[in-house]
């Protein structure tokens, strides 16, 4: 049989995390060097749920580019999305479409994807959120509820089994020791209707602890037809069972209702922003999604290292009128050990991460006419089938020290990856049955060096190889005439990485060079307005960038109230284009500005917090593969504020876009670019504010 069945399979999984045996004698805390695993006790007694130092610490000992986010950074601004969360990562590209839709890459991953993302690791506390076939999208992180934010740019995701292009991003909840107070409030309102509320309370008691929140968002969206009503809850309620064993259960109910917006031709989105396409309101296009997410994970110390085994389960059921009605209801489930350690061998440091994981799912999938009479009701059904994906993954990273200051670094993942669709299809009224089947495998490399020459200065370089395999919606492809399985070739390349990283009195940094050799890189064309991309297979392509953030406190102490003046500045450079491709040449890839940068100035003092900063493309991405055309590029002023209030409040404004500038913020990439047809353009939003505040207590 193709998967086992989903009732065995979700047992295992649900059972699995439950079992978990006491284990005699105290866990020993080891001195070692400061780029190394500081033993295997987290801080502050939690096994499962480290502080968030000690996070912030682990991150950045990874032998490549990472970023750590704490979300408190972003608490005193309106964030309602992923790019408001990553706008200063580098190396991140996020682009807004509307409400809760953005385009996340990162050095390329799924760069042509108009919908969802692939080819990126999507993690909430360390446990994977995509569906088996490895597609994903975001709204079910919820901005609010998060404690911190972990990127692991490409092949340095390895400890968490990834190979992808991309890498990574773990988006980590607060628990009762990790939480910034006991008990959270916050009411936010601004531009376009928008109110959002967001509470939490979390505790700890003796061996247990626990943490709950939840936010509700109302929008009625910048542009016609964009209206969200957004429903998220999360909680964990994690058991100490002895002094080396720990286990963490994980809750989450996830509500989306969004109204879609639609892309409009160039001139459309430059004379109208706000005016949604024709198509968008003939089919009432929307997107609802109820998601619920279960997962455990039991931690068990020795003295050498620590086992966490991981289990999850997801349903997910949607409802997506756009140009047909998408009907999609299925379970995902995985289960996953890891251990990570450190030893003595021949007199040397050596540090390991051993891990694997079995992540399966089946998808019942159903589309519909969308009789296109304002409503989105359904009409003759023209696909009913099943997607099933299994996958069978194993990896290790080891790091051995030559010197106390130096590590070289060595890896590799292993990966069997299943899909397979049998079902009904009904074309042109001709029914067709569909049982076709493909399987990828591969062991992706990896090999590096660590030096620390200074304490919290780390420079590194790394080889990596990856494997990006295609989802569902790649293989089964539709078009205007047609729905089809196609059997694409999975996306390989070898990734060079050199960077730098550190911490040294007023200054910061995170530098790295990168470039990709792709073969049969996935991407993909706008065929139609409302139409699914068609993928394809680009023999080579050459990716390659610069990815830098830094900040340096330009004054401290300027009324002797600790108060400090600080600047940062975060810049990605990319160069990604086909390599003598025989049709395209040379050409750039399309959608990804050469230059992005952001620069903010910060004002800090112990009452109040000033901070403008301008966002800046100074030259706009091409939109077709010919590079005829190109969107201008921009730049966009905003400024944020808060100020304390007694008793742990805090109130805040966020002003974007000052100047209103008009702009295009995504597209859908095309061919040949002709301005009467391609409608394939996101407007940005206007001038907006927002206000909130926020208690804690």
């Amino acid at each position: 049989m193709f998967i086992p069945s989903m009732r065995v399979r979700a047992g295992l999984v649900l059972s699995a995390g439950l079992v978990a045996a006491p284990i005699a004698a105290v866990a020993q805390t080891t001195e070692l060097p400061t780029i190394t695993i500081e033993g295997s006790r987290p801080a502050r007694g939690s096994l499962t749920s480290p502080d968030i130092e000690t996070q912030r610490q682990q991150v950045n000992r990874t032998a490549g580019a990472v970023s750590h986010v704490d979300a408190e950074a972003y608490a005193s601004t309106y964030a309602a999305n992923l790019r408001d969360v990553l706008q200063e990562t580098p190396g991140v590209l996020v682009q807004n479409r509307y409400s809760q839709e953005i385009r996340l890459s990162i050095r390329g991953s799924g760069l042509a994807r108009s919908f969802h993302t692939r080819g990126i690791e999507i993690l909430q506390d360390g446990i994977p959120t995509n569906l088996a076939d490895g597609s994903g999208d975001f709204y079910q992180i919820d901005p609010s509820a998060l404690r911190a934010i972990e990127v692991f740019r490409g092949g340095n995701a390895l400890p968490f089994g990834s190979s992808t292009l991309g890498g990574a991003v773990n988006f980590v909840t607060p628990t009762g020791h990790t939480a910034v107070a006991p008990n959270v409030f916050r009411l936010d309102a601004g531009s376009f209707g928008t109110v959002r509320a967001y509470g939490s309370v979390s505790r700890v008691m003796g061996d247990w602890d626990f943490s709950a929140s939840g936010t509700l968002t109302h929008s009625d969206g910048w542009r016609q037809h964009e209206t969200q009503n957004l429903g998220h809850f999360n909680a964990n309620v994690g058991r100490r069972l002895s002094e080396r064993v720990e286990t963490r259960f994980y809750f989450g109910a996830y509500y989306t209702d969004v109204k879609l917006p639609g892309s409009v031709t160039y001139g459309q989105a430059m004379t109208n922003p706000r005016a949604a396409s024709a198509s968008a309101i003939a089919g009432d296009q929307a997107r609802n999604t109820y998601v619920q997410r279960f997962a455990n994970v039991t931690s068990i110390a020795f003295d050498f290292g620590k086992l966490d085994i991981t289990t999850w389960a997801i349903h997910k059921h949607l409802n997506h009128p756009v140009f047909q009605v998408l009907d999609q209801d299925g379970w995902t489930y995985g289960i996953s050990p890891r251990f990570t350690g450190s030893f003595n061998l021949g007199g040397f440091r050596n540090d390991v991460v051993v891990g694997a994981r079995i992540f399966a799912g089946s998808n019942q999938v159903q589309q519909f006419v969308n009789l296109n009479n304002g409503t989105g009701a359904r009409g003759p059904q023209t696909v009913n089938g099943r997607q099933n994906a299994a996958n069978y993954e194993a990896w290790f990273e080891n790091r051995f020290f030559v010197l106390p200051q130096i590590a070289l670094t060595a890896g590799a993942k292993a990966y069997v990856a299943e899909r397979r669709y049998n079902g009904g299809l009904n074309l042109n009224a001709i029914p067709v049955n569909i049982d076709r089947s493909v399987t990828y495998s591969g062991v992706n490399p990896r090999v590096g060096i660590l030096w620390e020459p200074l304490r919290d200065v780390q420079v590194f370089a790394n080889v990596t190889r990856s494997s990006d395999v295609p989802d569902f919606s790649d293989l089964m492809q539709t078009t205007a005439a047609t729905t089809a399985f196609v059997p694409l070739k999975a996306q390989t390349g070898t990734t060079f990485e050199i960077g730098t990283r550190g911490r040294h009195d007023r200054l910061s940094w995170e530098v790295t060079a990168f470039r990709s050799d792709l073969r049969n890189q996935m991407l993909q064309f706008n065929t139609g307005p409302g139409i699914p991309a068609s993928t394809f297979n680009a023999p080579r392509t050459q990716l390659q960038g610069l990815e830098l953030a830094g900040a340096v406190d330009l004054a401290r102490d300027l009324t002797g109230n600790g108060d400090r003046l600080t600047l940062r500045q975060v810049w990605t450079w990319s160069d990604f284009r086909f390599a003598d491709d025989p049709v395209y040449g040379n050409n750039a890839l399309p959608l990804v500005p050469r230059h992005v940068l952001r620069t903010a100035l910060s004002y800090q003092h112990p009452l109040f917090t000033v901070t403008p900063a301008v966002d800046i493309v100074p030259e706009g991405a091409f939109v077709d593969y010919r590079n005829t055309f190109r969107v201008p590029g921009y730049w966009l002023l905003g400024v944020t504020a808060s100020a304390k209030l007694p008793n742990g409040g805090e109130l805040f404004v966020d002003l974007r876009n000052i100047l209103d500038r008009r702009t295009i913020s995504d597209f859908g990439p095309v061919v040949l670019y002709n301005p009467a047809t391609t409608a394939t353009f996101y407007p940005g939003t206007g001038r907006s504010i927002y206000g909130g505040v926020r208690m804690k207590f």
